[in-house]
């Protein structure tokens, strides 16, 4: 393809770049990632410490799925959503079960009384440690797994070359720091770096559309040149490779 055709090509990614929940369907077999193979397991960890008399709360839900594959018990169970349209699917399937759902989009004041939970749950979302020390009871539980600030780092200066990252110091040194300043104590942590490979570059056009809070700024138009340079790479070397990075911890208070 010349450039014009490539250009043309990437547009018509860009313009039907979507996600439904966390699907990367449309670009399977064109891209390469251990996102899934982390040293740790989200929900064994969690099931480790959970009694069925805690009470829980899930930040940052989603849709819920997760949530409800922990089993717990619903009259137990809370949980916070922000996204309107993650909040009307809530109210379709958390609601009716009996788990209170609070629509949140402020982590630095959420709608619960001190000494709340048992346990508070967070998978990839924000979170501000003075307000999870205020909602937990005496001896509660902080479990989060979080997306680092590396994460398709080199992808994005590919792309976007001199672009600041998005959430600096998001890793797990300075982030165990900053809840042991404020009180918690470690119980268990841990940090991995694991491989992601584009072997197509108008599959990383997609990606980059839409993981729009990694890839600020980024369109076909703006980075058409840095895709030509993509896209010899591919055809040199087969791909191109940045990295997933991934930590937890779990904080006692």
């Amino acid at each position: 393809m010349n450039a014009n055709e490539l250009r043309t090509k990437w547009l018509a990614e860009e313009e039907i770049a979507h996600i439904k929940g966390w699907d990367f369907s449309h670009i399977e077999g064109k891209f390469y990632s251990e996102e899934n193979d982390m040293p740790w397991d989200y929900k064994t960890v969690i099931q480790k410490y959970l009694k069925p008399t805690d009470k829980i709360l899930d930040m940052d839900t989603g849709g819920g799925e997760f949530l409800l594959s922990l089993g717990h018990p619903y009259a137990l169970t809370s949980a916070t959503e922000g996204y309107a349209p993650n909040v009307a699917l809530c109210r379709e399937t958390l609601t009716p079960l009996g788990i209170d759902l609070r629509e949140m989009s402020d982590e630095c004041n959420m709608p619960f009384d001190d000494n709340t939970f048992d346990i508070v749950l967070n998978r990839h979302g924000s979170y501000d440690p003075k307000e999870i020390y205020r909602v937990l009871k005496p001896g509660g539980l902080f479990i989060t797994q979080q997306v680092g600030e590396d994460n398709d780092w080199d992808l994005v200066q590919l792309v976007l070359p001199g672009k600041e990252k998005s959430f600096p110091g998001h890793n797990l040194e300075k982030q165990s720091e900053l809840f042991t300043a404020n009180g918690f104590t470690s119980l268990e942590q841990g940090e991995t770096y694991k491989p992601i490979r584009f072997y197509d570059t108008a599959a990383l056009v997609w990606f980059a559309r839409v993981i729009v809070w990694e890839f600020v700024d980024f369109s076909v138009d703006r980075c058409f040149d840095q895709l030509l340079a993509v896209e010899k790479k591919i055809r040199e070397h087969g791909f191109v490779e940045g990295k997933v990075h991934r930590f937890y911890f779990v904080m006692r208070k």
